[in-house]
């Protein structure tokens, strides 16, 4: 006869569990953390200016490129600004054969739109300032473009003040540096007042009165061809400006001319009949009026940036 099984052993109960432990909930997020101003190292064309400002403000690298190229147009400020910058900012980090890791930035909330409504009105001042200008109203310069962006800027800030959000101002505080920048090179430098269009320039007169009062370029190479002027000045010395922003200015006047020159120039070289500072230079031709102490022409010179050469015809 077989025997029963022996009954099962019931399994050992599990250990009493620990009541839980209490813990603080985790710390509200902190402010966002501010990036420095560095030229940037992954995103550039020539100095990474562009790319670090983009970082610095978040607004995009290209509107930058496209603002620089804009301020180089009206009278050549933008290569001054871009220049300074390029010394002034310091290069970001850079970890060669290993990709750049970007900071991990805290959620700040919605994004304002007055940064993006105070660009758009930007553009659309400006636009509408070179219209006039191209359509022959007023004669507009470089001052008054950059100080037209800067107002539009100014307004734009009253508007941020009142929006929260960092990323409501960083980004016109930084346009505004740059424009600010912009406007005390346009009004101190030599190109001061210079206005013009872009492309070279040729003028040859044929007469005294084909002269004109101001000679004016903008970014371009300029030629003012005085040859022809050969005969004797009868009615006094012929006068003339010449208000030049970028590029190389040449001048060329009589061989038997006396000429009274005063020149302000930038950045470049100046080169006057094989000298290089301004004031009276007697002709070198063979007529009755050549070196008699009376200059036949009065022309004064400002070029912004670029070579300056006087020589004769």
């Amino acid at each position: 006869m077989t025997s029963a099984p022996p009954p099962a052993v019931p399994p050992p109960s599990p250990p009493p569990l620990d009541p839980p432990v209490w813990q603080p909930p985790p710390p509200p997020p902190g402010p966002p953390v501010r990036p420095q101003l560095r030229r940037s190292r992954t995103d550039k064309i020539l100095g990474g200016v562009s790319g670090g400002l983009a970082e610095y403000s978040g607004i995009d690298a290209l509107l930058w490129r496209v603002g620089f190229v804009a301020l180089a147009l009206a009278g050549g400020t933008g290569i001054v600004v871009y220049l300074l910058l390029w010394l002034l900012m310091p290069a970001g980090p850079a970890a060669y054969g290993v990709p750049v890791e970007r900071q991990a930035k805290v959620p700040a909330g919605p994004r304002s739109p007055v940064p993006g409504l105070t660009i758009a009105t930007l553009l659309i001042v400006v636009g509408l300032l070179a219209l006039i200008d191209r359509i022959g109203g007023p004669d507009f310069g470089p001052r008054a473009f950059i100080g037209s962006a800067l107002l539009v800027v100014g307004l734009g800030l009253v508007a941020a003040a009142f929006s929260p959000g960092r990323t409501a101002r960083g980004g016109l505080i930084a346009l505004g540096i740059v424009l600010s920048l912009a406007l005390a090179a346009a009004s101190t430098l030599p190109w001061n007042g210079v206005r013009g269009g872009v492309g070279d320039r040729r003028f040859q007169p044929a007469t005294e009165a084909q002269v004109h009062d101001v000679y004016r370029g903008g970014v371009g190479d300029m030629t003012l061809d005085l040859s022809r002027l050969d005969g004797r000045i009868t009615d006094g010395p012929v006068t003339t400006r010449i208000d030049h922003g970028v590029g190389d200015l040449e001048l060329i006047v009589p061989p038997s001319a006396d000429v009274q020159l005063t020149i302000e120039a930038g950045l470049g070289d100046v080169r006057v009949f094989g000298s290089s500072d301004d004031g009276f230079f007697p002709g070198s031709g063979t007529a009755s009026w050549t070196d008699d102490g009376r200059a036949e022409f009065e022309i004064m010179i400002h070029n912004g940036l670029g070579d300056v050469e006087v020589s004769r015809g």
